[in-house]
């Protein structure tokens, strides 16, 4: 069971602050949040891998739900591409043109 929660502290970082290096679509206040918490949370998996020598430790199952709810929130406020026609990629080129003059 410690093993499991320590992995899983560890992967929920590293995740939270790939999130925090991807800039798209993210406000500046998500990815710091990101960044904060995916530093704690690796930190404290670092702490109880490598230093904690035994004794009693705290398991917080909800702070799962954290990592969760900002991928969540990553992927639904990232930028889709706009997927354009024939016509549109025509006009932009011929708008990037006229205006170059």
């Amino acid at each position: 069971m410690f093993n499991w929660y320590v992995g899983l502290l560890a992967i929920s970082g590293i995740v939270m602050l790939a999130l925090a290096a991807l800039k798209q679509g993210q406000s500046t206040v998500s990815r710091s949040i990101n960044a904060i918490f995916g530093a704690v949370y690796l930190g404290y998996a670092i702490y109880l891998a490598f230093f904690f020598d035994g004794g009693s430790y705290l398991i917080f199952f909800q702070a799962f739900l954290l990592p969760v709810l900002m991928v969540v929130n990553f992927l639904r406020n990232r930028t889709p591409r706009t997927k354009l026609t024939d016509t549109q990629k025509a006009w932009r080129e011929f708008q990037r043109t006229d205006q170059a003059r």
